[in-house]
């Protein structure tokens, strides 16, 4: 069982980003702030979901939430930034985003940089702890998806719709034969070999 907030009486977001293991497209992070006595059985952890069943929840979370948000950072920043700085950028795009201002973040994970005029916690596997952050996983995992599905219409070679830009088989074949796109990102180990880049 989920816990519903870190401690009560004060107005939580829960943090997590989806993407960071990627060769290709940004990273995507969600905040979403839950009511105290918001209950859903089926809510955990995206990994450990069902595609079906993470889309299922999405809007259940958008309408039931007391604010939600998403933040992307490109793979052009990746690249000038790192991907541990960027995945905090875009968890604090997502915090910019909320409606409502938070008294304390739920970071998923061990490590994140301070957002201003808010204290946090993090918490390592907090998406199979806590249901904000649990919340967030879904949001950031199915607007990254839909993001990566509509790439693949443009590179299909690349198998996106499948791997979402995760380093399968498959998709390092694709680099291997096709080169890179405006899309991957460059300061990660494409290819054991790393091949010449090239657009």
């Amino acid at each position: 069982m989920l816990l519903p907030y870190l401690e009560a009486n004060r107005i939580e977001a829960g943090c997590d980003e989806a993407g960071r293991g990627c060769l290709a497209g940004p990273v995507y992070a969600a905040a979403v702030i839950l009511p105290p006595d918001f209950h859903n059985e089926d809510l955990n952890d995206s990994k450990q979901l069902s595609e079906k069943k993470r889309y299922a929840l999405r809007p259940i979370i958008e309408q039931e939430a007391i604010a939600w948000a998403v933040g992307i950072v490109t793979p052009e920043e990746i690249d000038r930034i790192n991907i541990l700085k960027a995945s905090f950028l875009a968890m604090h795009r997502a915090i910019d985003g909320l409606k409502v201002k938070p008294e304390h973040l739920l970071i998923d994970g061990n490590r994140f940089t301070p957002y201003p005029g808010v204290k946090h916690t993090t918490v390592v596997k907090g998406d199979g702890k806590y249901l904000s952050i649990a919340a967030a996983s879904i949001l950031a995992k199915t607007y990254r998806d839909d993001y990566m599905n509509s790439l693949d219409l443009e590179y299909p070679a690349y198998h996106w719709k499948e791997n979402k830009g995760y380093p399968t088989k498959a998709h390092r074949e694709a680099i291997r034969e096709c080169g890179i796109t405006p899309y991957h990102r460059k300061t990660f180990t494409l290819l054991s070999e790393q091949l010449e880049l090239k657009f």
